[in-house]
């Protein structure tokens, strides 16, 4: 097998000079002995006998509602088949199926096993763990399967024969692990993105050039059809395989708001001429734009149309299909075969309309879908027909897959229930409400708080009680209403408050209410995060030694910087995943495809204000200002937020004085868990460590400082 890559050495961080360099090498055996103690000790005293939750049968609890067979198996439909990735306690890698569509929606599939990843990571004696597959179509005759090495984003691709099934082993599509892109134009010819040595990533760490490889011709040998900058995040090409529609496309993406596409035509690679931070899709031969800041007449967050090749002729003219209002966002667009469905949230719930393709700048017919739930759409067959399948849910209610179809208009639609998962906590009693907070600079920020309230008012009744925040509030991430599941069954008993605030950064309300908060701006998403504790305190629902905050990746970073700047407004704080050196975060892991977010630090226009919220930075002995208690956690494979983040914090925390426990799970990736048994344990560390801060009986830090 290929080696993986190498580990990042401290050295290559750059300054300033770290206080633990030991601890910034993701494999090095010095970082990882300091993980697994500090891991263990974690476990230790969450273990011990002591007040509140029991953590292993909390464990043992959450997995079993991971692995019940009671489970949605969401439908990924080719044609007349279903495909699903499907794991449970005698599966806990997973299996990789299909079935006939008909079985599927009677609820009595047949499915076939294509692939068992628990088999294949023994006979290759590797962590595989599914990262997806990329089905040719139309004629889904064969995959090209994604696996990751204990879940990092790197992965191997190996070409899978859906006919046989089984992988291809006559002149197949086989690359080692890596940041991969790849596209099949045939059966024959790829597009890929890899990294093939000098010159062939960018900064980032991700594609820098796209190869078009034939069956057969080594890939040191494929074409280089296109090739990006290194200064982009990545560069990425693909194909159109709609009959009647083929084409090929190439984008550089210079940063995650701008984009340069270029479609081919007979006189070669052609730009499509929109300003780079539009986004741009194409659809059997219509173009669809979305610009961020206006663009054509198309106002930013609204979704404007051409046909391309007109557009590519030089008639830049676009009709609308939607504009914004103040309250409301365009958060997706998909396609039947004969309508385009826009998902749209307003006041940060969700509604669906759908718009005939063949005119649609027609008005949109807004679809009778379950109110108040956030319902998305899971899957359709734009060449096929015009079926939809969705997924509503709330935080106290759990997932239900709906099935409809368009054919005779949307007016005419109707739902069915598919699937209802199964519940994984008592709701009985429980209720949502909508509040706002108001932001230092005067901007209302909404947020949702769960719980038992026992009256009808905006104020709560009854004393205040223990309260858990989670925010992310980064790159145009919209926290939607979601079924609490876990975090229900571990944190809603006992008369406890669940809360998820709407950030700026987000994308809840347009790209505006993202843009206006990155770069030198970005401390208005911690005083957002701020205006929302002290408002739950104001309204009666908590205090501030029975308020949790809790965050993961961007919202990791919230959390961290709550806890250097703002540690008085509650009691315990999860930083998990987090970005926490934000002097050096763009030299570390995919850190450099950031800066639109948070500035360089490089460049003097934004060095003072990252300086100013660095967590890593800010940490303070308890002498001189004491922290409530912090739990930090990481994955050793993550990729994307290196582990150092997480390390480097929570030993400076330490040396600080301060209480601090830490997790660091040798699997899962960014996602921090690579399964069912490994996302039970974290989930069981989170709440229980939880549970102990303010859900139980006087407060106050699972451990104290660490002396080293």
């Amino acid at each position: 097998m290929p080696p993986t890559p190498p580990t990042t050495t401290a050295e290559s961080f750059g300054d300033p000079v770290s206080a633990h360099p030991e601890l910034e090498p993701a494999s090095a055996p010095d970082a990882l002995a300091w993980a697994d103690a500090r891991t263990e000790e974690t476990l230790g005293r969450l273990d011990a006998p002591g007040p509140g939750r029991d953590r292993a049968a909390l464990e043992a609890q959450i997995r079993e509602y991971l692995d019940t067979d009671d489970r949605i198996t969401f439908p990924s439909r080719r044609r007349s088949e279903v495909y699903n990735f499907w794991r449970d306690t005698d599966h806990p890698r997973g299996l990789w199926r299909r079935a006939h569509l008909d079985g599927y929606r009677n609820g009595t599939p047949e499915w076939e096993v294509l692939l068992d990843l628990d088999v294949l990571a023994a006979d290759e004696n590797e962590n595989w763990v599914w990262r997806g597959a990329h089905v040719r179509s139309p004629d889904t005759d064969r995959a090209l399967v994604r696996l990751s090495r204990g879940g990092a984003d790197a992965v191997v691709v190996r070409e899978f024969d859906l006919m046989t099934g089984g992988f291809v082993t006559e002149q197949p599509f086989t690359v080692p692990e890596a940041k991969t892109t790849v596209s099949w134009i045939d059966r024959d010819t790829v597009f890929i993105g890899t990294d093939t040595g000098e010159g062939s990533l960018t900064d980032s760490g991700y594609p820098a050039r796209v190869l078009r490889w034939t069956r057969g011709t080594p890939l040191s040998e494929a074409e280089v059809y296109f090739a990006g900058h290194d200064s982009d995040i990545t560069t990425t090409g693909w194909a159109d395989t709609t009959p009647g529609h083929e084409r090929l496309f190439v984008r550089r993406t210079l940063d995650f708001y701008r984009h340069r596409t270029f479609v081919e035509t007979p006189s070669g690679l052609q730009i499509i001429e929109v300003p780079e931070d539009c986004g741009v899709q194409v659809h059997r031969g219509t173009l669809f734009v979305l610009p961020r800041t206006g663009f054509g007449g198309i106002p930013g967050g609204g979704l404007g149309v051409a046909d391309l090749d007109a557009f590519l002729g030089g008639d830049h003219e676009l009709e609308c299909v939607f504009a914004p209002r103040p309250t409301n966002a365009l958060e997706n667009i998909s396609f039947t075969r004969g309508y385009l469905i826009l998902t749209i949230t307003d006041t940060v719930s969700t509604t669906l309309s759908a718009v005939p393709l063949d005119d649609p700048t027609t008005a949109t017919v807004r679809l009778t879908v379950p109110e108040p739930a956030t319902v998305s759409v899971i899957d359709t067959a734009p060449l096929d027909d015009d079926q939809i399948w969705l997924a509503a849910r709330s935080f106290t209610e759990p997932v239900e897959l709906l099935w409809g179809d368009l054919g005779r208009g949307p007016a005419e639609l109707s739902l069915h229930t598919v699937r209802r998962a199964p519940e994984a906590f008592d709701a009985a009693g429980l209720g949502t409400r909508q509040h706002h907070a108001l932001s230092a600079d005067g901007t209302r920020i909404p947020y949702f708080i769960t719980g038992r309230f026992g009256g009808t008012g905006e104020r709560p009744t009854g004393h205040p009680r223990p309260c858990l925040v989670y925010a992310y509030g980064g790159f145009e991430v919209s926290l939607l209403p979601g079924y609490l599941g876990t975090t229900g069954m571990g944190w809603l008993d006992h008369d406890r408050l669940f809360v998820q605030a709407n950030l700026r950064g987000g994308g809840e309300f347009g790209p505006d209410w993202h843009s206006t908060v990155t770069g030198t701006d970005r401390l208005r998403v911690h005083e957002d995060h701020e205006a929302v504790l002290i408002d739950l305190v104001e309204r009666g629902y908590t205090t501030p030694e029975q308020l949790a905050v809790w965050g993961g990746s961007n919202g990791g970073l919230v959390t961290a910087v709550a806890l250097t700047r703002y540690p008085e407004r509650f009691g315990a704080a999860v930083v998990q995943v987090p970005l926490t050196d934000m002097l050096r975060y763009h030299r570390m892991s995919a850190g450099a495809s950031w800066t639109a977010e948070y500035g360089n630090p490089d460049d003097p226009r934004f060095r003072g204000v990252l300086e100013e919220y660095s967590p890593l930075h800010n940490v303070v002995s308890r002498e001189q200002r004491p922290y409530p208690p912090a739990l930090v956690t990481t994955s050793t494979r993550d990729d994307r937020v290196h582990p150092a983040h997480a390390r480097l914090f929570a030993a400076a925390l330490a040396d600080a004085g301060q209480p601090v426990d830490y997790h660091e799970n040798s699997e899962g990736g960014h996602g921090g868990a690579a399964d069912s048994a490994q996302r039970a344990r974290l989930t069981s560390v989170i709440l229980a460590w939880l549970d102990r801060q303010v859900g139980h009986g006087p407060t106050g830090a699972v451990s104290s400082a660490h002396d080293d």
